[in-house]
């Protein structure tokens, strides 16, 4: 079965970003970033990946779904298909795709659209790349958690899991990653359920 993964970037005290959704207070160059385009190169926007001149090869994640929060940031700055390399589901009660876009936007519940596409037999893993409303309503699904922790306080701001979590031990880590740029990398998988 698929697997769904959130990678997110996060500030050390836990938010995302701002209280206005704003997310530039994290560093987006250092050695935390090479890693990043060598390792998980399908995670960056197509924009991001010409002027690196590097290709998706989409070696762990086929497919990303997010929020319509998350999407619109993209949209803000012209870009309606941030990720064409992967299939995007994007999730909104009340937008539609905007025209000449490859993303799919939905309304459908965000838990039977996840456990449709991890049921899928070809493909690789779900990249859930935001937002926290989403993740919170995804909670159960989540199978990883790729956090680029940053040396940033934000001191308030759109939290990890926009709910409240009721099993703290449901993942463990799995590997912790300092880079020189002050980014902790840290991995975690789901710990099995035990009856």
């Amino acid at each position: 079965m698929r697997r769904l993964t959130y990678l997110v970037a996060v500030s050390a005290d836990g938010f995302i970003a701002a209280p206005d959704g704003d997310a530039s207070a994290f560093p987006v160059e250092g050695d935390h970033i090479d890693m990043l385009v060598t390792d998980l190169p399908e995670t960056h926007p197509a924009p991001a990946l010409a002027a690196l001149g590097v290709q998706a090869c989409n070696g762990r994640f086929d497919t990303v779904v997010m929020g319509w929060n998350t999407y619109a940031v993209g949209l803000d700055q012209g870009l309606a298909d941030p990720y064409p390399h992967l299939r995007q589901v994007v999730f909104s009660r009340s937008r539609a795709a905007p025209a000449g876009t490859t993303a799919s936007v939905t309304a459908d519940d965000p838990v039977s659209v996840v456990r449709a596409l991890k049921a899928q037999p070809d493909g690789v893993g779900i990249w859930l790349c935001g937002g926290a409303q989403l993740a919170g309503a995804l909670w159960d699904e989540i199978d990883e958690l790729i956090l680029k922790v940053n040396p940033v306080v934000l001191g308030a701001g759109i939290p990890l899991v926009d709910r409240p979590v009721a099993d703290p031990g449901a993942f463990r880590l799995t590997a912790s990653t300092p880079y020189r740029s002050g980014v902790v990398i840290d991995e975690y998988a789901r710990t099995p359920a035990t009856i």
